[in-house]
């Protein structure tokens, strides 16, 4: 069993940053893929990024080079940094332990979710 309880949110202008954070439970944390998510209104949730246990990094193509993912294993803790935000950033974002299915990314156990609201 994995529980994720995400922190973080808010509302931000655009142009300005957040970072989300993500606490995890779970005896081998570090062997996980861990990824966020989001979901706007009226919109499926979609992928925005995923670390392995070793750090290596995936993004959507949506926030590459906005947004940085990160891990602390020793802290049981996933991280989304997220600069430039734009209005259409604006979306309930998810941790989850992630999972590749040969041609996308999604998650088996997800947090509750933390509100990111972009507007001036």
């Amino acid at each position: 069993q994995v529980q994720l309880v995400e922190s973080g949110g808010g509302l931000v202008q655009p142009g300005g940053s957040l970072r989300l954070s993500c606490a995890a439970s779970g005896r081998t944390f570090s062997a996980y893929n861990m990824g966020w998510f989001r979901q706007a209104p009226g919109k499926e949730r979609e992928f925005v990024a995923a670390i392995g246990n070793i750090g290596n990094a995936d993004y959507a193509d949506s926030v590459k080079g906005r947004f940085t993912i990160s891990r602390d294993n020793a802290k049981k803790a996933v991280y989304l940094q997220m600069n430039s935000l734009k209005p259409e950033d604006t979306a309930v974002y998810y941790c989850a332990r992630a999972q590749w299915y040969g041609t996308r990314w999604s998650g088996d156990y997800w947090g509750q979710g933390t509100q990111v609201t972009v507007s001036s």
